[in-house]
């Protein structure tokens, strides 16, 4: 028999999201992203389209019935993540020791057939926060995500995810995290109070055993004014994934190869960069790349990290995406936090700083 610490030792097989419009949705990823489709699956209620930027693999799945959940999905929450499927060597263990620990089982563990090119040998699902749920994904003999004959296309480097930063009800980040512990073995790494001009927010990261799965949970600070956690809960009606971080080795060459293609990110003020060479002896980057792409810099015991918000394309502003380099950093440098959450913050206003109106 596995041990349960063994199948708790989860990585990312693969995200899945549901969208309106799946071709729309594709084309997006594929032009500015750089990914490529590497499979393709259509059935009586969804068509799916699995796309690959190197060794990430998002699963887009538009509904074609009301009798899909992506169905209801859509209607509460508009596009957004909905799975975050999580590879084990055992999916039978990992389920009933999830089970036991209180998780709510959505399928039990299914074996599909041997013959299916590149898909998963046995599969089940469990309950995650809000309407996001995890798969778990057993694959006998090989450690790759679906479809995993495809690459990303272009000069960008996307390694991988870094983590995914989930916005929670007030009051449930404790249970959360405690949920994550107890059930899946993650462990806290990092918390921090962040405060954004009136509004404050708590923050705690888990990280799985293997280290592979790090999830950023966020909460308001119900004793602040509401602000842009309290925006996201109310436009996604509910807990949900807020942005998704893409590692890359050289966060300002990714910068320009995204701008190029039509990303777009948010502005950082221009002082942050002219306080910034005090604080930081930058090692990697010049401060003149930083500024003139808006990356912000920070650091811990272990090094440098370098990150950047996009800013969200979505129709209800309740999704955008994260470039981050780690040069040794293992952790999340608290002076980016606040900086990323202000630029944010001036985003959601419409100010040109914290404090003063965009004219």
């Amino acid at each position: 028999m596995t041990s349960t610490s063994a199948v708790q030792n989860f990585e990312i097989d693969y995200v899945e999201m549901y969208v309106d419009n799946l071709e729309v949705a594709a084309f997006d990823w594929m032009n500015k992203y750089a990914f490529a489709v590497v499979g393709t699956e259509r059935s009586a209620d969804h068509r799916s389209v699995t796309l690959r930027q190197g060794p990430i693999a998002l699963v887009l799945t538009e509904p074609t019935s009301d009798r899909h959940p992506g169905a209801t999905y859509l209607q509460t929450h508009g596009d957004g993540v909905s799975d975050i499927a999580l590879r084990t060597p055992d999916v039978g263990a990992a389920f009933e020791a999830a089970v036991r620990a209180g998780v709510v089982p959505i399928r039990e563990p299914m074996r599909h057939p041997e013959t299916e090119p590149h898909g998963p040998v046995v599969t089940a699902t469990i309950g995650g926060f809000g309407d996001v749920v995890h798969t778990l994904v057993q694959r006998d003999g090989t450690s790759v995500s679906p479809n995993a004959v495809g690459h990303g296309r272009g000069d960008l480097d996307l390694l991988g995810i870094d983590h995914f930063a989930v916005c929670l009800n007030g009051g449930d980040l404790g249970p959360t995290v405690a949920f994550y512990e107890r059930a899946l073995g993650f462990r806290q790494i990092f918390e921090e109070h962040i405060v954004v001009g009136a509004q404050a927010m708590n923050s705690t990261v888990v990280r799985s055993a293997s280290g592979a799965v790090t999830l950023t949970l966020i909460e308001p600070d119900r004793s602040a004014a509401p602000g842009q956690i309290d925006d996201f809960l109310k436009e996604h009606h509910g807990p949900g994934v807020q942005h998704i971080a893409f590692t890359s080795n050289d966060a300002v060459r990714a910068v320009q190869e995204l701008s190029r293609r039509g990303v777009e990110f948010l502005k950082t003020p221009q002082a942050y960069y002219d306080m910034l060479a005090e604080r930081i002896t930058l090692e990697t980057h010049t401060l003149d790349g930083l500024r003139a792409t808006n990356v912000l810099a920070d650091e811990d015991h272990g090094g440098q990290l370098f990150q950047i918000f996009t800013a969200s394309t979505h129709p209800r502003h309740t999704l955008f995406f994260e470039i981050i380099e780690r040069q040794g950093a293992g952790t999340f440098g608290s002076a980016n936090i606040k900086a990323l959450y202000e630029a944010v913050e001036l985003e959601r206003t419409g100010q040109s700083e914290l404090g003063a109106v965009r004219r």
